[in-house]
C-alpha cells in the first residue's frame, strides 16, 4: 500500500473514481461483474503507477522524493526486497538448486501509458473493454474529481461491444493525495512536486482550470528526445531496463540462478537473441488463458477466436479469425501457444520457454457444476489447454492455480476468480442425486469440510501436510477436492533419451503417444522414462506398443510418494511409443448395474492420484 502513498495516490478515492475496480470495495462484491477487474490496466492507478515506475524520470521529472525521482525508488525497492528474500534463501544453505530453482521477473508487466499516441481516444490495440470503459484523458479527469461520461461495454458472444453511456460523477473526490502520508512516512518531496494535485497536470498534459487537453501525444514519444514509442519499444527499452537491473541484483547473491523472464503478457518479447542479455540461463516466462472462456466463464464448444493471431496482424479482420466446431478449437489453442515458442526462439534465442501461467475458470455457467455436479465442460477446456501444451512444443507449465481457501461462494478469494484445482466445498451433491453412488476418491468430487473441520497445519505435521498420497496406499481420511483432475491428470515424459519431437495425450481414448530421436542406444542405467496416472493406467490395464526396445513398469519413490513410471530401452534413430489405459464408454467402467451413465460419471467412480 505504502508504494501508492508514495506515487501521490489515495486509495481510499480509488471506488468513487472508478480509477480501480475491486472485489472488497464494491457495493455487493456477491455481485461484482466477471474478470472486470482485469480493466484496472487501462484505468488511472494502473495507468499511472506502471508509468512512474518504468518511466518516471521521462515522464514525469517533477516527481522527486527523497532526493530521487518515482521510478528510481519505486524500483530500487523493489529490487531491494527481492534481494534481500533472496539473500535469505541462500544463507538457508540447503534451497538453492532444489526447493528454489529459479527468479521470476515481475508477474504480468504492463507498459501503463508509455506509449499511448493519443490519449483521448481508446488505442486500437487495447481489446479488452468491459462495464465502464474511459479513454485515459477520462479517467484523469474522473481521478481528478470532475464528472465524465464514459462508453460502457460487455463481453458478448464475439468479444467486447459498446451498450450505451454512464456518467461517472465522483462528486469533487479525486485520488490524489494530501500530505498526511509524507508526515507518517517520513517523506521528503521536491517542492515541484504538488501533493493533492494531478501529477500528469503538473507535467503540462492538461490544464485543470479549465479541464482542456494540451499534449493528447504526451506519452507517445520520449519528452526529452522526441523518439518514438509503441508496445514493442517500451518493451525493448523500459522493461529491459529493470529487467537487467533486477537479474543483476539476483545474480549478485546466486550467481547461478536461472532467470525467468516475463515480458509483457500476449505482447511480443522483447528482441535479444544474440545480444548480450541472450543469457544461457534464462528462461521465457510466459502466460496464456483462453480469452474468451476465461472472460464469459463457458466454454464454447462451437466456436472461440484465434487471439494471437488477432494481436500479431494475421487477419484482415477479427471474423476470419473465428474457429468453429470443438476440433478446431482445440487445433486453434495448440497453434496460438507454438506460434508463442516459436516467436520466442526468433526473439529471445534458444531458451526454454515455461508457460508459468495457464488454466481454466471452474465456475462456469453461473456455478452449474456447483449445483449438479457434472464438471464436462471443466474437463473438456481443461483438456484443450492441456492438448495445446502439448503440442506447443514448449519446455513446461504452472497449472494457475492451487488454492487451500477456494470455496464455492468465492472462489479464490479474489475479485471473483474461481481458477483453482482444489475446492474445499467440492462436492457436496445437492438433494435428489443420492442414487449416483459418486466414489469419494474420484478426481472431480470431495465431501465438503464444512462438517467436519480441517485440521490446522503446523510445523509438526507440515511435511505430511504437503505430501501427496502415494498410488500404493489407502486413500485419505478425508477425500480432496479436486476437480475435473481427469483432464490435468496426464501421462508425460520424465526423462528422454534422445530428443522428444512429441508427445499427446489423447483423453478421451486414453491413449498417450510420443516420439523421440535417439543419437545412440539407450543406456541401462539412463532409459526413458514416462509418468503414467494409475487413475487412467491401472495395473493390469496398461497396453503399450514400441518401435523397438524393451519397456517396464514399476513404483518409483519421489520423498516417500510412490508414482507409476514405464521405463523404455530403444535403439537410436526415429522411435515411437504408443500406451493405452482404460477407455470409459457408457457402461463399461465402475458400473455393475448396467445403467447408462456418461463418461464423466464413469471418471467420478475411479481412482484417482495427483503426482
Amino acid at each position: 500500500m505504502w508504494t501508492l502513498y508514495a506515487a501521490g495516490l489515495d486509495p481510499k478515492n480509488f471506488k468513487i473514481t472508478q480509477a480501480s475496480l475491486v472485489q472488497n470495495t464494491f457495493d455487493d462484491p456477491a455481485e461484482f461483474p466477471k474478470m472486470i477487474w482485469s480493466t484496472n490496466y487501462t484505468r488511472l492507478v494502473c495507468q499511472t503507477m506502471f508509468t512512474l515506475f518504468w518511466a518516471g524520470r521521462d515522464f514525469a521529472p517533477k516527481a522527486i522524493i527523497d532526493d530521487v525521482n518515482i521510478q528510481d525508488y519505486l524500483q530500487g525497492h523493489f529490487i531491494a526486497a527481492c534481494k534481500h528474500f533472496a539473500q535469505k534463501i541462500h544463507d538457508a544453505g540447503d534451497l538453492e538448486h532444489d526447493v528454489v530453482i529459479g527468479w521470476e521477473s515481475m508477474n504480468e508487466p504492463h507498459r501503463g501509458l508509455i506509449g499511448v499516441q493519443d490519449i483521448s481516444v481508446i488505442p486500437p490495440e487495447q481489446q479488452l473493454q468491459l462495464g465502464t470503459s474511459p479513454t485515459a484523458f477520462q479517467a484523469i479527469l474522473t481521478g481528478s474529481g470532475r464528472a465524465c461520461e464514459q462508453a460502457t461495454w460487455e463481453f458478448g458472444s464475439f468479444g467486447p461491444h459498446q451498450t450505451g453511456k454512464e456518467l461517472v460523477d465522483p462528486e469533487g473526490v479525486q485520488i490524489w493525495l494530501s500530505t498526511d502520508c509524507d508526515q507518517k512516512y517520513g517523506w521528503k518531496r521536491d517542492p515541484s512536486w504538488k501533493l493533492g494535485e494531478c501529477v500528469w497536470a503538473q507535467h503540462g498534459v492538461w490544464d485543470p482550470s479549465t479541464d482542456t487537453l494540451l499534449q493528447k501525444d504526451y506519452f507517445s514519444k520520449v519528452p526529452t528526445t522526441g523518439e518514438k514509442l509503441d508496445y514493442e519499444k517500451f518493451t525493448n527499452s523500459y522493461f529491459m531496463q529493470h529487467y537487467r537491473a533486477y537479474r543483476d541484483a539476483i545474480r549478485e547473491v546466486w550467481p547461478e540462478s536461472i532467470m525467468l523472464c516475463q515480458p509483457p503478457v500476449m505482447e511480443v518479447p522483447p528482441d535479444l537473441k544474440g545480444s548480450i542479455d541472450d543469457d544461457p540461463n534464462m528462461v521465457h516466462a510466459a502466460h496464456f488463458y483462453d480469452g474468451l472462456t476465461l472472460i464469459t466463464k463457458h466454454w464454447n464448444r462451437l466456436y472461440n477466436v484465434d487471439v494471437i493471431g488477432v494481436l500479431r496482424g494475421k487477419y484482415w479482420t477479427p471474423a476470419f479469425a473465428v474457429k468453429i466446431g470443438e476440433t478446431a478449437i482445440r487445433n486453434c489453442l495448440r497453434d496460438q501457444l507454438k506460434f508463442l515458442r516459436d516467436e520466442s526462439f526468433n526473439y529471445m534465442g534458444n531458451h526454454p520457454l515455461v508457460f508459468t501461467e495457464i488454466g481454466i475458470p471452474y465456475d462456469m455457467d453461473d456455478k452449474h457444476a456447483y449445483q449438479t455436479g457434472d464438471y464436462s465442460s471443466q474437463t473438456s477446456a481443461m483438456d484443450a489447454n492441456h492438448y495445446a501444451l502439448e503440442g506447443s512444443t514448449s519446455n513446461g507449465f504452472t497449472l494457475w492455480v492451487y488454492e487451500t481457501e477456494n470455496n464455492h461462494q468465492w472462489g479464490d478469494q479474489w475479485n471473483g476468480e474461481d481458477l483453482s484445482i482444489y475446492s474445499r466445498d467440492d462436492l457436496e451433491l445437492p438433494p435428489g442425486n443420492a442414487d449416483r453412488s459418486l466414489n469419494p476418491q474420484s478426481p472431480a468430487y470431495s465431501e465438503s469440510y464444512s462438517s467436519g473441520g480441517e485440521p490446522e497445519v503446523d510445523p509438526r505435521n507440515l511435511k505430511g501436510a504437503l505430501a501427496s498420497p502415494s498410488i500404493s496406499s489407502d486413500g485419505p481420511d478425508q477425500p480432496k477436492g479436486y476437480r475435473a483432475a481427469e483432464a490435468y491428470l496426464r501421462p508425460s515424459p520424465i526423462y528422454v533419451s534422445g530428443t522428444l519431437e512429441n508427445h499427446v495425450f489423447d483423453l478421451q481414448n486414453c491413449r498417450f503417444t510420443m516420439s523421440l530421436t535417439a543419437t545412440k542406444a539407450t543406456a541401462m542405467d539412463a532409459p526413458t522414462e514416462i509418468y503414467l496416472p494409475d487413475f487412467h493406467f491401472p495395473e493390469g490395464e496398461v497396453v503399450v506398443a514400441v518401435s523397438g526396445g524393451k519397456w517396464e513398469l514399476d513404483l518409483y519413490p519421489i520423498q516417500g510418494i510412490k508414482i507409476q513410471r514405464l521405463r523404455w530401452w530403444h535403439g537410436e534413430g526415429d522411435q515411437d511409443i504408443q500406451i493405452e489405459g482404460i477407455k470409459r464408454q457408457p457402461g463399461e467402467y465402475a458400473n455393475p448395474s448396467g445403467e447408462d451413465v456418461s463418461y464423466f460419471e464413469q471418471c467420478q467412480r475411479g481412482q484417482c492420484v495427483l503426482m
